[in-house]
């Protein structure tokens, strides 16, 4: 019998077979050879017909250079953080493309000379929130709270309500942010209430800023209080709003969620928000108010630090001079017309011998966003045991365990998307 190690066709022939080739120039050479070495060890193991390599190579090709897999999101949370928050609209996707090679970030193409950076996206955000002397963008909302610590507060007090002193998830925690900026907190009022006078007491000639931060992933009910910006007018330091969701102006579906017009024109003096959640738009932090704050902060060392590349500030501009975006769409989906597209999808299932049920269901904004507010929204309802093999599918679809059932949400996902679930839910039962 014949060594089965010399029927493995060597790879610097199958690096030069034409289909071969042209994924070298798409996806690189690394993880074009990783495949080939996958398919010539199953020829050495007898697995593989040598005539078959070439065919074996391509179909162990990932999509793409990167691990980063698009995952439809039938979760029914609008923002899920694990999936990279809000999707971008066609627009910034397109911006982001003409954008990727050299560009003018930094030019003024009239004069020749350096411009100011990402000037169109400054100006876009300044003009969708008039109420704002002047905006400046660092890369997230966190980053937007330490640049304002640090320019206004590092060796001075920050006076904060104890109720206000939120983790924001994977462990972090707002005061840690601050302190690590070099500031003092002083802490006001109790867990469940705080008054104005509390503030006033605390304020003192070491007194940085008052800063107000949105409980924006949880709620306190019964027995509370807390101080509104406008209240904190006139105590004789800046008043910093984190309204952290993003949202610029109010949203008919969220009247409770602050946003940065309101939280300016009732006396904040400066407000941070993140640009990945309600807007709809890429990771940013968004720095939005007084044109001697954000002067300051925009002049300090530590902005160069935080400062947003290429691609952020043209999927930025794009997001608030486009289009509605993905998100803007969700939050406008109408109940019942998600009804009617989960009842059509159920059906189209069932004809296939699938246990599917059309069901209405709440969707949430998530991403730390309007916490405790429900969205009428539907969903098909499938067994559970659907949940696993559709994560695994082609494309991923992540959806939610509810009642012992697996729920997909419709109100996260355009009608577009609804032929797709379908094949999806085919693939997984036969999974």
């Amino acid at each position: 019998m014949s060594d089965p190690r010399r029927q493995v066709p060597r790879t610097d022939a199958l690096l030069v077979e034409p289909p071969i080739a042209a994924a070298v120039e798409r996806i690189g050479r690394s993880l074009v050879k990783q495949a080939v070495g996958a398919a010539q060890q199953r020829v050495r193991d007898g697995a593989l017909d040598p005539a078959k390599v070439v065919d074996d190579v391509l179909a162990g090709l990932p999509p793409s250079a990167s691990s980063l897999h698009p995952v439809l999101n039938a979760t029914g949370v609008l923002l899920h953080t694990n999936l990279g928050r809000a999707p971008l609209s066609a627009a910034a996707v397109d911006a982001l493309s003409g954008a990727a090679g050299t560009s003018d970030v930094e030019l003024d193409l009239a004069t020749g000379a350096r411009g100011r950076r990402g000037q169109g996206a400054i100006d876009a955000l300044a003009g969708a929130v008039p109420d704002a002397g002047a905006v400046h963008v660092v890369n997230n909302g966190a980053a937007a709270l330490v640049l304002a610590a640090t320019a206004l507060a590092a060796g001075r007090d920050i006076v904060i309500a104890r109720g206000e002193m939120v983790e924001i998830g994977d462990g972090f925690r707002i005061p840690d942010l601050l302190v690590s900026t070099g500031a003092r907190l002083r802490e006001v009022g109790t867990t469940n209430r705080v008054t104005r006078n509390d503030y006033s007491d605390a304020i003192g000639p070491d007194t940085g800023f008052v800063l107000k931060v949105h409980p924006s992933n949880f709620i306190v009910t019964g027995f509370t209080s807390a101080v509104p910006v406008g209240d904190l007018r006139g105590l004789g330091v800046p008043v910093v709003a984190d309204i952290g969701s993003g949202l610029l102006a109010p949203h008919p579906a969220l009247p409770d969620e602050p946003d940065a017009a309101t939280t300016l024109r009732r006396g904040a003096d400066l407000v941070t928000a993140s640009g990945d959640k309600l807007l709809g738009g890429p990771q940013a932090g968004l720095l939005l108010g007084d044109p001697e704050l954000v002067t300051r902060l925009r002049r300090h060392p530590l902005a160069r630090a935080l400062r947003v590349d290429k691609l952020t500030l043209a999927a930025l501009e794009a997001t608030l001079r486009g289009p509605a975006t993905p998100t803007a769409q969700a939050l406008a989906a109408d109940p019942a017309a998600l009804h009617r597209r989960a009842t059509a999808l159920a059906s189209a299932l069932s004809e296939q011998d699938v246990d599917a049920v059309a069901v209405r269901s709440a969707a949430t904004v998530g991403g730390g966003g309007a916490p405790g507010v429900e969205l009428p929204s539907a969903a098909v309802s499938l067994p559970a045991g659907y949940a696993a093999p559709l994560r695994a599918g082609d494309p991923p679809v992540l959806a939610r365990i509810d009642r012992g059932r697996c729920l997909l949400d419709l109100r996260g996902l355009p009608g577009s998307a609804d032929e797709t679930l379908r094949a999806a839910v085919l693939a997984a039962r036969n999974a």
